[in-house]
């Protein structure tokens, strides 16, 4: 049985958002026919916040959710980050 490995893309980026660096932590995710991206960061009090990436034709999307703003008026950096990531690959 032939074996098939999978690279995992996991990577951290620093974003000003709202005034200050964030890290914003992205995880690629496998699907059926899917791209997606999972990515977290944590908000002033220390709390994680979790959300998903859509490919949306040629442009990353932050899956609809309710989410802060600080982090939705900032989706093209997000976008920006990971394709910047996904072109050293």
């Amino acid at each position: 049985m032939p074996m098939q490995f999978v690279r995992m893309i996991q990577f951290t980026r620093l974003v000003k958002a709202e005034g200050r660096l964030r890290e914003f932590n992205f995880r690629k995710l496998k699907g059926p026919g899917e791209e997606a991206f999972s990515v977290n960061v944590c908000n002033e009090k220390g709390d994680r916040l979790f959300f998903t990436m859509l490919k949306k034709e040629t442009n990353w999307r932050i899956v609809p959710d309710q989410l802060p703003t600080w982090i939705t008026q900032y989706e093209n950096s997000l976008n920006e980050a990971i394709e910047t990531e996904l072109s050293n690959w």
